[in-house]
């Protein structure tokens, strides 16, 4: 007995499933039938091979199963065309035994589900993770933005000061200046009998 694959597909296993779907869909066989081809092929179930069809690459082709009905109907070969075609038979059942769907078939579905899901919980708790260190930093950066405007008020506070002192010194300078220019102009000299300089400070 052979030991059927359970790895993941590949996407040249499911092109090789559509080929084979699509060409017994052409044919007018069944799907089932077709999933049994491609399970001898891939060494897979064909329950399976179907559950992979109906599940994901269906999806992919309905254009291309819409346009093989079509040119089953336009030709005349149906070399299964005595049996009607049964949604039963296409669509794998565990009620079917044997060509339905394994227990360990159903189980990696659930394990699948489960992985996804566990990782798109993972995603939305980065995701809260994510909004809360943008919340925080929003609020640090309101709190930063008020402490860089009371720094602002406060330099411009410093600035008048120091424009006040410069203003205060300056006038302090012009006094001392005022006040030296004030003496100077206090002495002066005149010419004695002799003709010499001597100097007479004013009362």
């Amino acid at each position: 007995m052979s030991v059927s694959r359970q790895d993941a597909w590949t996407q040249d296993e499911d092109l090789i499933l559509a080929e084979i779907v699509l060409r017994h869909i052409r044919e007018g066989s069944t799907q089932l039938t077709a999933f049994e081809e491609v399970g001898a092929q891939l060494s897979r179930t064909p329950a399976a091979c179907g559950f992979r069809w109906n599940s994901v690459v269906r999806k992919q082709y309905q254009t291309g199963i819409e346009l093989a009905k079509k040119q089953r109907k336009e030709s005349k070969y149906n070399p299964v065309s005595a049996k009607p075609v049964n949604k039963a038979e296409e669509l794998p059942d565990v009620a079917e035994g044997e060509a339905g769907l394994h227990l360990e078939d159903v189980l990696s579905y659930i394990i699948s589900l489960q992985s996804r899901a566990a990782t798109r919980s993972g995603e939305e708790g980065q995701l809260q993770s994510l909004h809360e260190q943008l919340v925080y930093l929003q609020e640090e950066n309101k709190m930063l933005k008020e402490e860089v405007k009371e720094l602002s008020d406060k330099l411009l506070m410093v600035e008048d000061d120091y424009r006040a002192l410069i203003e205060i010194m300056d006038k302090a300078r012009k006094l001392v200046i005022s006040d030296d220019r004030a003496n100077k102009q206090k002495v002066r000299f005149q010419m004695d009998k002799n003709g010499n300089l001597e100097r007479v400070n004013k009362s």
